[in-house]
């Protein structure tokens, strides 16, 4: 068994916009920074709200609920309330369709 899964086709995957997958039970957000891609767990390390519902300012997401903004390239808290770093998740495309890695999380 591949320890990569699916997303989506980079061809249906607009720059500035994210996807949403879950796997084994996480549910891990998936954005394309200017045709470059970055995963996260969807999870505000400040209140466990999900990132996915948030805003993406270039390569920060904003958190919908306090607005702590986080780096979506490294999962780092970029501003208060958030002081601890989000889950980053290994990515890469693979025959045209953006992957993220099963289980290995950063």
């Amino acid at each position: 068994m591949s320890d990569w899964v699916d997303v989506i086709p980079v061809v249906d995957f607009e720059p500035g916009t994210s996807q949403v997958v879950d796997v084994d039970d996480i549910t891990v957000v998936v954005f394309n920074v200017d045709g470059e891609f970055f995963a996260l767990e969807d999870l505000c390390s400040h209140d466990d709200s999900d990132l996915s519902s948030g805003f993406l300012h270039g390569d920060q997401i904003e958190c919908p609920r306090h607005g702590a903004r986080f780096c979506v390239r490294t999962g780092a808290a970029l501003t208060p309330p958030a002081y601890e770093p989000v889950a980053r998740i290994a990515t890469r495309v693979h025959d045209g369709i953006v992957q993220i890695r099963d289980g290995r999380w950063d």
